[in-house]
């Protein structure tokens, strides 16, 4: 079974770090990745940089751009955590957009993925349609979860058809804007987290862009399995560097 799969069916609520990888320095991949596993982080999603990041708040762009001027690339990532499940079990995700994927060859990276321990991918610019009528096979091929992600303005009819593809969970936007920290969630965000949860879908949802500590973390999970912090997390590495990830992760759980 995936770790993916693994890890949702343990009966306690999920938190997920995304990090770029790359950042703050080229060569800080494996040892944030490490040190998020030895703080109770229960999956880790690994940003590959892009220089046109759509989905992404100015955090986020700021860390990638930085990270591609540091040398990442796919190839880079995947030489650095070529031994990562040596010393890590948890779950690995890479997120990344379609264009690299695409360049490196889309067989050749989920095979890639499955060499070095990648358990899925969420790729925030593929279309559910075009992934089920031209990758879903490849994908499943190499043992990896594709993840897709749904708003507050996704149709319930998508939403369906988003879960009868999918075989992980379901990465729920709080809001429809860019990522970025928040310091709580309104009544239309709480709505929104209530009716998916109302919605009854054969895949556990986890919520991410806008949660950054203790209480939205708390708010986000009252109606999903999880939660994801990226925002936070990379401006925390950003002004502390990457020895006190146990400090930050201790502020959310």
């Amino acid at each position: 079974m995936n770790r993916i799969n693994q890890k949702l069916q343990e009966d306690k609520k999920l938190l997920s770090i995304y990090f770029t990888a790359g950042y703050p320095n080229i060569d800080n991949t494996s040892t944030i990745i490490q040190n998020l596993e030895k703080s109770g982080v229960d999956m880790i999603e690994i940003g590959l940089p892009f220089s046109d990041p759509l989905a992404d708040g100015p955090t986020i762009q700021a860390s990638s751009t930085q990270a591609l001027k540091n040398g990442m690339t796919s190839q880079v990532l995947f030489k650095q955590i070529k031994d990562i499940r040596k010393s890590v079990s948890i779950p690995l995700i890479i997120m990344g957009y379609f264009n690299p994927m695409l360049q490196y060859g889309v067989e050749a990276f989920c095979k890639k993925c499955q060499e070095v321990g990648i358990d899925g991918l969420i790729i925030p610019d593929l279309p559910v349609d075009v992934y089920h009528s031209e990758y879903k096979s490849i994908f499943e091929k190499y043992g990896i979860i594709n993840v897709f992600l749904i708003t507050p303005q996704t149709s319930d009819e998508r939403i369906h058809y988003i879960d009868s593809v999918s075989d992980g969970f379901i990465y729920m936007v709080s809001s429809a804007s860019t990522t970025g920290a928040k310091v709580g969630f309104g009544d239309e965000q709480s709505e929104y987290f209530e009716r998916i949860a109302n919605m009854n879908l054969k895949n556990p949802q986890i919520i991410g862009f806008g949660i950054s500590n203790n209480e939205t973390f708390t708010q986000a999970t009252k109606h999903a399995k999880g939660a994801i912090i990226g925002s936070a997390f990379v401006k925390h590495v950003t002004n502390n560097g990457i020895d006190t990830i146990n400090t930050f992760v201790n502020t959310i759980l």
